[in-house]
């Protein structure tokens, strides 16, 4: 019989906008077998898709057998354990024979350990090695080498799932394995806050079912992709079902590098901004509240020679307003019209090093400038949007 595991870890953080029990999901309380859980609880190389599903189950919103596609994907799902607790993983990518697969899970589910145990589906359990962990964005790696043989890697999605998309979050919650849960894409793009004072951005908002013990655990597509990797949720009182994945596009751009090198190295501006609201709109004298406002520019960042902070704050009907600074329109070409475009094109799209042409308001024209993008610090400034 396999040992069942329970594990909740809470804590307060501030999330889109309102103060909420924020759900970390997976350590916390030592492992305890599925028999006193039930006497504590208070309620008792990432593969191309080659799917034969019908097409109206890839369709947002689309009929989605939920048992065939449990069937597709748990035997490459994995519970990840540690001394003080537990959450869960998937198989990303095998090598050679396939004995060897590298195992993505959350940072916080590995937390401070090199090593943890992985139990697959079927009950066996490995040595794992944790060979990269990015806590900025919330992900982690794990090495086995001595993978069952039935195991195979999930395909990672290479596109933004539509509201509306049906998907499945797949894990260990409360230490109860081989659990699915379903629900759709409820929001898109959202912002992550995190203990280094930056945000997670591009995340994916769901309403699938996702408890404590399903972080790191894949969300799915009903074509088997994965469009996420479970990460928290929200238990505030009235909050029903508000759970967040970490995309596939930060999947995509922070494994890679955790596999080859162990880390990942964060791109910025040197620049502190936040989203132009109507308020600061009309503080500003600007036409609409479309793109991100410079407070602050790090004077050693290349970004100093040519963008220009705010003069001043000022607190007008309850909100701290930045009077005067550069508005960042557009990186390279891709609109930016909130905080979160800014952080999500830095991401993803840029690396330290690389030269970003910027499209800028200033004075009320529009110009173009050119800076470099550099390394993020490990922590960030304390403005409200943080170190763009």
């Amino acid at each position: 019989m396999r040992r069942s595991t329970t594990v909740i870890a809470v804590a307060v953080i501030a999330i889109v906008g309102f103060v909420a029990p924020f759900v970390a999901l997976s350590t916390g309380m030592p492992a305890v077998t599925a028999a006193e859980a039930a006497d504590e609880s208070p309620s008792g190389g990432p593969l191309t898709v080659q799917s034969d599903e019908p097409a109206a189950q890839q369709r947002a919103g689309g009929y989605c057998n939920y048992t065939a596609l449990f069937d597709r994907t748990i035997d490459s799902v994995v519970s990840v354990q540690r001394v003080t607790g537990q959450g869960s993983g998937f198989v990303y990518q095998t090598e050679g024979n396939g004995s060897t697969s590298y195992v993505v899970t959350n940072a916080h589910v590995v937390g401070e350990a090199s090593d943890v145990t992985v139990q697959f589906s079927r009950g066996e359990s490995r040595a794992g090695t944790v060979v990269g962990t990015d806590i900025s964005s919330d992900l982690a790696v794990v090495e086995v080498t001595d993978t069952p043989e039935y195991t195979e890697a999930l395909p990672v999605s290479d596109s933004t799932p539509e509201h509306g998309r049906r998907v499945a979050a797949l894990g260990s919650p409360f230490g109860l394995e081989e659990t699915i849960t379903h629900g759709i894409v409820s929001g898109l793009n959202r912002s992550l806050p995190t203990r280094q004072g930056y945000t997670i951005p591009n995340v994916v908002q769901t309403d699938a079912p996702i408890s404590p013990g399903n972080s790191g655990g894949p969300l799915v597509t009903c074509a088997s992709e994965v469009v996420g990797v479970n990460t928290a949720g929200i238990a505030a009182q009235g909050a029903e079902n508000i759970g967040f994945a970490i995309s596939s596009s930060l999947i995509d751009r922070v494994v890679p590098s955790l596999i080859r090198t162990g880390e990942f190295t964060h791109p910025t501006l040197g620049v502190s901004a936040t989203g132009v609201t109507p308020t600061i709109a009309g503080a500003n004298d600007l036409n609409g509240s479309q793109g991100v406002i410079v407070v602050a520019v790090d004077q050693d960042a290349p970004a100093a020679a040519v963008l220009q902070g705010s003069d001043r704050l000022e607190r007008i009907s309850g909100e701290i307003v930045p009077i005067g600074g550069d508005v960042i329109l557009a990186v390279d070409g891709r609109s930016i019209a909130t905080s979160e475009d800014l952080a999500s094109v830095l991401l993803v799209e840029t690396r330290p090093g690389d030269e970003v042409t910027l499209t800028i308001l200033r004075d009320g024209e529009r110009t173009n400038v050119t800076t470099t993008v550099i390394e993020r610090p490990d922590s960030g400034p304390e403005t409200p949007d943080g170190l763009r």
